[in-house]
């Protein structure tokens, strides 16, 4: 609406510079104030007049020309006589106003026609008598020309020359004449003072001299027909002051005022018949008459040619609003809106690596035409980056010839992301550009309404068309510029691609830059295009963090900028977008001194910004679609807690698993699989990622802003409400993590066939990283920088899939543990199913463990993993939370076939091992399974463990360990196996087992009694040593 009321009062201005048509001209010169100006000579009205035949030259060409030359200047100087301007102005106008210009020049502040009255007198000068234009002489003039054979006819003379140029086929009755023919003398003005009364008295004077001659009354009617070339004038002339109108005026003014200087001397002479012969015997009104006829004709083509200029000017506005509404340029506005602010936000420092890419160089300086493609992640800039190219091609293109036209569209949202608003504003963008094409367009619109096309504006294919022959016939480069190809309607983007490659192939010089995130289904489409990566950049980064705090934290005392400068620095990996919405959250959060600033770039919120953008992006990726929201959160969330980048193959597998509860077996799970529709959903939230190799573990979420959407969005809100932010952050992942890791590990392929085949067995007994045909036996050098990928990278590989495992076998096998290690709350993992993964001797169990300790696939396992050393009892003391062992030691039943025959001892042994020793108190002390751990037998274990120089290195806090000896005192004593304990821990020199039961002895008589009772079986020397010293200790 707006943009109608604009257009509708420049077309008012437009309309205004006409003046409502008039039969005659202005009735009331009174109220016209008039301007003095200086005399000219008359070799300056010479001058002029030569000047003026130039224009007609230029006028008789107006109708061909543009409406661009026109000088809008209606002023008139002064300059010379004070003595004739102060007769004239005392004669001409007693009334007239003047306005003083900036300039010192004088500016008429009256009508046109007066001010060219004027100087039309003042270029007479003395060749005009002023006193005939006074009131008396008017009137003895005009009684004289009402007597003229009046007494010999009866009849005036006038009307004898109106009857004369009726018989000679004069239409008088249909020119525009200046006075009434049927009582033409009484409007007639005593004082031909004024510009009306002169033109009306040289109607009235032309009109009853007529009848002299025949071909003085053509030349008379002649005259007459062009005497309203002079109102015509004030159509375009007083409005737009056109300098060229006035001084074609100016001349027909001044043979206008010889006209009735002559015709005053001659009607002034007494006799009606001396009159007519001195008309016919002389030259001088006839040469007057023809030379107003040639000047009249000048005037009467200068206001065509002004006419044709401003009617042109208002068909192009015209052209605009309708090219504009067409074509929606209120939408154009907003892209250009848009390129402003992103000038304002953007460092160009941070830019300027583009413009040394080879790809960008090539892409710039090839002859024919190019496609460039510009690829980043979510935040990494690519907008403005595609702006600082638009300003610098638009900066190079101002030195070349031709001039290249550059086109440029920011695909921002869904109604900015449809072909045919894109393909709109190019060709709207080259008409601005171009505006002699508006012309072309107006006519093929209107052409293709005419065909039965409603609005062809809205057809893609017709716009298509004009668009491919508009860029061939302007015989220019083009450059085209479109950012956010992500952003675009799939259909749209198809659209857009093929029409950009047609019209690369059809024309030269046609080249376009795009961007877009790194989408696997886009590179498909840009296969073949040079390509700039937006990768993360540590330098780069710093540039965009710096210019953004100067520029909106300026404020800051210079430590709390640096400390904000170098914090956001770190943590933006390349995420502009997160960097801008951090500062400005910054700045609305006011915070300005150095600790509260530390505090809160130590624990930096996510901006509800870009929280919102989040939402977004996931609601449009997704469709709000129930099935993709459940498999596009699901795999986000497991990216958001998996331990390590996965592949997309693995993503997928464990996405749909997550979002199919149901599926028991790989075969089913893997008809589910669509690895592209799951990419597809998340894209914006991933990192760019290599999709010729799906097997690659690479998959990442792009920023840490997107976890931390994640866990807020997803997680927290699925927790317990008692739960801290702690808890709730590090539970809720991990917990659906292991949650998908169990239930993959659980299908029913995995528990009924081997991982590995009898030939990869025994590949797996021969020491892989020797050359065994290699006679040269030195060792290798020791690397401690060395890691696991390059220590196995040249050992041989298996692949699970390939052994029907599917996809996620290895992920699921190696990192469950790690898992089902930070499950610290509920809800916990169901007993069944710990149980049924960690079957004792179970195919299942073996195949899982056999995979754990080769992460890579490499047939040489990393470490040592004897599934038959465990149960759900060992792995859940080894691996599990607390938490789970606690809920495992208080409701398992460990006497079923899925635990081993002694599964506590078990458990402690491989604690020993591999644990920690705080977990043998759990499980000495639980009522259930304690009574397994309080014996002879553990503390044998205890002691051996103690001894082996190897576990010695373990750093176990061994004190923990033989404090439990304290609980079972008691049963020491009940059981008789003090002694023969004590007897051990002698043998063994393991001294904190001794001293602890010395101490419990002194203040217990009858553990003393039981360790000092003689052995049953014959002792050492050795022993009966220690025992006196005993004896005298406890004694």
């Amino acid at each position: 609406m707006a943009h109608s009321n604009t257009f509708r009062n420049r077309l008012r201005q437009r309309f205004n510079r006409f003046r409502d048509s008039r039969v005659g001209l202005p009735q009331d010169t009174q109220t016209r104030p008039s301007l003095t100006t200086n005399p000219r000579s008359s070799s300056q009205s010479e001058a002029r007049t030569a000047g003026l035949l130039s224009l007609n030259e230029e006028a008789g060409d107006g109708h061909r020309e543009s409406a661009n030359t026109v000088n809008d200047e209606g002023q008139v100087q002064a300059s010379q006589s004070s003595h004739h301007r102060s007769s004239l102005e005392r004669t001409l106008n007693p009334n007239q106003s003047t306005l003083s210009g900036d300039n010192g020049d004088v500016i008429v502040s009256s009508d046109l026609w007066s001010a060219a009255y004027r100087e039309a007198v003042e270029n007479l000068g003395e060749d005009i008598d002023i006193a005939i234009l006074q009131g008396k002489n008017v009137a003895q003039l005009f009684r004289k020309l009402e007597e003229t054979e009046k007494d010999v006819s009866q009849e005036s003379t006038f009307l004898r020359g109106v009857r004369f140029l009726h018989s000679l086929q004069v239409p008088l009755e249909r020119f525009k004449l200046a006075l009434d023919l049927a009582s033409p003398l009484a409007s007639i003005e005593p004082t031909a003072t004024t510009v009306v009364g002169v033109v009306r008295s040289v109607t009235a004077i032309a009109i009853s001299i007529a009848t002299a001659d025949v071909d003085f009354a053509q030349q008379i009617a002649e005259m007459l027909q062009r005497l309203s070339y002079i109102d015509d004038c004030d159509t375009l002339g007083q409005k737009t002051g056109r300098k060229d109108i006035h001084k074609a005026l100016v001349l027909v003014y001044q043979k206008i005022l010889e006209f009735y200087q002559a015709a005053y001397d001659i009607l002034t002479r007494k006799g009606a018949r001396l009159i007519m012969k001195m008309i016919l015997e002389t030259d001088r009104l006839p040469n007057i008459i023809q030379d107003f006829i040639k000047y009249s004709d000048i005037l009467r083509n200068l206001v065509q040619k002004a006419t044709w200029e401003v009617v042109e000017d208002i068909k192009s506005m015209l052209y605009d609003h309708e090219i504009s509404r067409w074509l929606g340029g209120d939408k154009m506005s907003r892209q250009t809106q848009y390129h402003s602010y992103l000038q304002d936000l953007r460092d160009d420092q941070a830019c300027e690596f583009l413009l040394k890419n080879t790809n960008f160089i090539n892409w710039y300086l090839a002859p024919d035409s190019q496609q460039l493609v510009i690829l980043g992640d979510m935040g990494s800039g690519k907008t403005v980056s595609m702006a600082f190219l638009i300003d610098e091609l638009s900066r190079r293109n101002q030195h070349q010839l031709p001039q290249p036209k550059i086109c440029y569209y920011y695909c921002r949202d869904d109604e900015t992301g449809k072909a045919i608003y894109i393909v709109s504003a190019l060709v709207l963008s080259l008409l601005e550009q171009l505006p002699g094409l508006k012309k072309p367009f107006f006519q093929w619109y209107k052409q293709a309404q005419a065909s039965g096309i409603f609005d062809p504006a809205t057809s893609i294919k017709k716009l298509e068309e004009f668009l491919e022959g508009l860029v061939d016939g302007i015989d220019r480069p083009v450059f085209v510029i479109i950012d956010g190809l992500d952003e675009f309607h799939s259909a749209s983007r198809n659209t857009l691609l093929r029409l950009l490659k047609t019209l690369s192939q059809k024309i030269p010089g046609f080249k376009t830059i795009l961007s877009s995130r790194p989408e696997e289904e886009i590179l498909e489409q840009l296969d073949g295009m040079a390509r700039i990566e937006l990768g993360s950049d540590a330098q780069r980064d710093a540039i965009i963090v710096e210019t953004t705090v100067q520029r909106q934290l300026f404020y800051l005392s210079a430590n709390v900028k640096a400390l904000v400068i170098e914090r956001l620095s770190r943590l933006a990996q390349g995420s502009a977008i997160w960097t801008k919405m951090i500062v400005e959250l910054i700045e609305v959060r006011k915070i300005k001194a150095l600790d509260p600033m530390r505090g809160f770039l130590e624990k930096i919120p996510l901006p509800k910004q870009l929280s919102e953008l989040y939402v977004t992006l996931f609601s449009r990726c997704t469709s709000n679609d129930p099935e993709n929201i459940e498999l596009a959160s699901t795999a986000l969330k497991l990216l958001a807690g998996t331990h390590r980048p996965l592949s997309i193959l693995e993503l997928a597998w464990a996405a749909t698993l997550g979002a199919a509860p149901r599926t028991t077996t790989i075969d089913a799970l893997a008809e589910l699989v669509d690895h592209q529709r799951v990419m597809s959903l998340i894209h914006p939230f991933i990192a760019r990622v290599d999709f010729s190799d799906l097997k690659k573990r690479q998959v990442r979420l792009v920023h840490q802003s997107v976890k931390e959407f994640i866990i807020k969005e997803w997680t927290c809100s699925l927790m317990g409400p008692a739960l801290t932010e702690t808890d709730k952050v590090g539970s809720s992942l991990e917990a659906l993590v292991l949650d998908i890791c169990i239930r993959y590990l659980l299908l029913d392929d995995i528990g009924k066939k081997d991982l590995f085949s009898e030939e990869q067995v025994a590949i797996a007994e021969l020491p892989q990283e020797f050359d065994l045909f290699n006679d040269d036996d030195e060792p290798a050098d020791y690397d401690p920088y060395c890691t696991w990928q390059s220590w196995e990278e040249n050992m041989t590989r298996y692949d699970p899939a390939e052994r029907g495992f599917g996809e996620f076998f290895a992920y699921a096998a190696c990192y469950w543990l790690e898992h089902y290690g930070a499950s610290t709350v509920n809800p916990l993992p169901s007993l069944a199913s710990i149980e049924d993964l960690c079957h004792a001797g179970s195919t299942r169990l073996r195949n899982w463990i056999q995979q754990n300790p080769r992460p890579d696939c490499v047939i040489t396992a990393r470490f040592e993993f004897d599934s038959r050393l465990y149960d759900p009892l060992s792995i859940t003391s080894l691996y599990g939370s607390e938490a789970m062992l606690r809920d495992m030691l208080e409701n398992s039943d460990f006497d079923t076939d899925k635990y081993l025959r002694n599964p506590a001892m078990g458990a402690a042994d491989q604690i020993f091992l591999w644990g920690d020793v705080s977990r043998l108190g759990l499980l000495f002390l639980n009522a259930k399974i304690g009574p397994q751990l309080q014996t002879l037998e553990f503390f044998d274990l205890v002691i051996r463990r103690w001894s082996d120089p190897v576990l010695s290195r373990h750093n176990h806090n061994w004190d923990l360990v033989f404090d439990l000896v304290d609980h079972i005192s008691d049963k020491l004593v009940q059981e008789q196996w003090g002694n023969e304990l004590l007897y051990m821990a002698v043998g063994a020199g393991c001294t904190p087992l001794i001293r602890r039961l010395m101490t419990s002895a002194q203040n217990k008589p009858e553990l003393r009694s039981e360790l000092l009772r003689e052995v049953r079986s014959e002792g050492t020397k050795t022993f009966q040593h220690m025992t006196d010293q005993l004896h005298q200790s406890i004694g």
